[in-house]
């Protein structure tokens, strides 16, 4: 899957597989391996940073080393003389290696690379979990076992790939989430560096001070953010294009009452997190989205702000996949009629999983009753409600032994609760797909559902007439999608009738 990314990344990305001569001044800036850990070209890092170009955010980093700062590839500063540039693949191996986040594009608040969501390796699963805040809650043990493999062999792998350990990326996790907190809204200290996982307040005030230069204080006066009562307030960015009113209708138009509500083009939606319960209001911003979170336990921002930006596909590098659709005779104008529609993820898979089971052959409005039922029943009341959003979707241990309930969604809660089968973010999709298959009952349909949703596979073709249908109108080839077929079936939603009323 990975080479087949790399290959489609679109035209800014063309250069990849050039080397520049050895005459070319761009040859004398410090790397690894030569090339971005074998990502990215150095020639096409230079044209991006010479373009400022924003998709490239979250990709790579730039590091000076005259000014021991690293930036985003689009910071609008001075463009620095190649032979004083390093490149690192995450802002923690940056740090490791002495340099401090830029102040004026702040890199730590870019879009996150969009390999981590497609690679289905042990990098791509330990960078989606560690970003979960694995490590803080279970410490590297815990990582390494979800993994199914050795702490020395994740850290061993970590370090030659993206340049620095699992301690090192979950450190520069805390440090991103306390500037959250500190920017977000009057917390006193304290509490910012135990909510955001530091272990004491001096690791808090030394690492704010290696990663940002300056103290807790200054860059809570740096912060731009706004204050509610027990509410707060994040920025999520994104690359562009993306359709945020379409991505917000879209989950508004499936929302299910008690745990989910839209209202004039704002979605908000209940969340059982780590450590309590959570409730997320998303409305678009001047090129972000805006998130308000009401948090039972502030150790939860990480994990909150991570399971948003998979709902929405916030690190997708959409004009890239655009490009590359939009390409294709068939779905092309398609395409271009609705430029930046992204893939839906899901919040909670275990909640999603339950959805694409009870979706099968029933129409939308009949499935979102059936698991609004679900939620009045068995559901856990908050202990503070807000509007209609007054429940968390029941748990797994619950719904396995709800005797009203079908065979397969039984055995679907059992397996999830018993922890037989994992859907987290560290999980191996290829183990995963086999263990759906041997659910008795679990339909194709359900599997593509959760394969697509939930665990964010960008290549899945949904089964059934109304997608033959609608590839027969577009007298398409599917084939000719890959590896972006969950991202045309997007498109084919629109197209209506194609999904027989169906959750998707």
């Amino acid at each position: 899957m990975r080479d087949s990314l790399v290959a489609t990344r679109g035209p800014a990305l063309a250069g990849i597989g050039r080397r520049p001569s050895a005459s070319d001044p761009r040859r004398s800036c410090s790397w690894l391996h030569g090339t971005l850990y074998g990502v990215i070209e150095d020639e096409v890092a230079f044209a991006a940073m010479e373009s400022r170009d924003p998709r490239f955010d979250g990709w790579f980093y730039v590091a000076v080393t005259t000014t021991g700062i690293y930036c985003r590839p689009s910071c609008p500063a001075v463009m620095p003389k190649p032979q004083n540039v390093r490149l690192f693949p995450t802002a923690a191996a940056a740090q490791v290696n002495g340099f401090r986040a830029c102040r004026r594009c702040r890199p730590d608040a870019a879009p996150g690379s969009p390999e981590w969501n497609t690679r289905t390796d042990l990098i791509g699963r330990a960078m989606r979990l560690i970003a979960d805040g694995v490590v803080d809650r279970e410490g590297v043990a815990g990582l390494a076992a979800r993994l199914g493999y050795s702490q020395r062999q994740v850290h061993r792998r970590l370090v030659a790939e993206v340049g620095a350990g699992p301690q090192a990326l979950a450190r520069t996790q805390r440090a991103q989430t306390a500037r959250m907190l500190l920017e977000a809204g009057p917390l006193p200290v304290s509490e910012v560096a135990f909510a955001a996982g530091f272990a004491s307040i001096r690791q808090f005030n030394d690492t704010i001070r290696q990663v940002y230069a300056t103290t807790p204080s200054g860059l809570r006066g740096a912060g731009k953010g706004t204050h509610l009562p027990g509410v707060t307030t994040v920025r999520l960015a994104y690359r562009p294009p993306m359709d945020v009113p379409a991505m917000l209708a879209y989950l508004g138009a499936r929302a299910v009452p008690g745990i989910e509500h839209h209202d004039d083009g704002v979605y908000s939606r209940s969340l059982s997190l780590p450590h309590g319960a959570g409730v997320v209001t998303l409305r678009p911003g001047a090129g972000h989205l805006v998130c308000e979170m009401r948090l039972e336990d502030l150790r939860d921002l990480a994990a909150a702000v991570q399971r948003c930006r998979r709902l929405l596909d916030l690190d997708a590098d959409q004009q890239a996949i655009d490009a590359f659709l939009g390409a294709d005779p068939g779905l092309g104008p398609v395409v271009a009629a609705r430029p930046g529609l992204r893939l839906p993820g899901c919040a909670d898979p275990g909640e999603l999983a339950i959805r694409a089971v009870l979706s099968r052959r029933t129409r939308a409005a009949t499935a979102r009753g059936r698991l609004a039922d679900l939620v009045r029943t068995y559901g856990r009341p908050l202990a503070t409600p807000f509007g209609e959003i007054t429940h968390l979707f029941p748990d797994m241990s619950v719904l396995a032994e709800v005797a009203s309930a079908g065979r397969v969604q039984r055995e679907l809660a059992r397996a999830l609760a018993g922890e037989t089968l994992r859907l987290d973010a560290g999980c191996d999709p290829y183990r995963v797909r086999e263990q759906l298959l041997a659910i008795p009952g679990m339909s194709r349909w359900a599997i593509s559902c959760i394969r697509m949703r939930v665990l964010g596979d960008p290549d899945v073709l949904m089964p059934g007439l109304p997608v033959r249908r609608a590839v027969h109108r577009l007298a398409a080839h599917p084939d000719r999608w890959r590896p972006w077929r969950s991202y045309a079936m997007r498109h084919l939603t629109l197209m209506p009738p194609t999904c027989g009323g169906r959750e998707t």
